[in-house]
């Protein structure tokens, strides 16, 4: 069924190895802080006092993601390109 497929699908997205490999990625980019302040150096303590707590609220449907953060990109020709960037 559909609601299987989109289960099984949140279950790799959430799979420990997924979310290793998001991490380091966002922590070799040295991504900024997000919306809420927290920086990438913040989040592995945070994860690991709160990740089962959080995991539940993802696999329950009962999170609710940061605003995106609006970024103005200059173009060559003086214009600016809107960007959303996920926090």
């Amino acid at each position: 069924s559909e609601k299987d497929g989109a289960e099984s699908l949140l279950d790799k997205l959430l799979h420990t190895g997924n979310l290793n490999a998001a991490y380091k990625r966002v922590k070799q980019n040295r991504g900024a802080a997000g919306v809420d302040g927290m920086t990438v150096d913040e989040l592995m303590p945070y994860l690991k006092e709160n990740k089962d707590e959080f995991l539940e609220s993802l696999r329950s449907g009962k999170y609710k993601p940061h605003p995106v953060r609006r970024v103005e990109i200059p173009k060559p020709d003086g214009g600016v390109r809107l960007l959303g960037v996920p926090t």
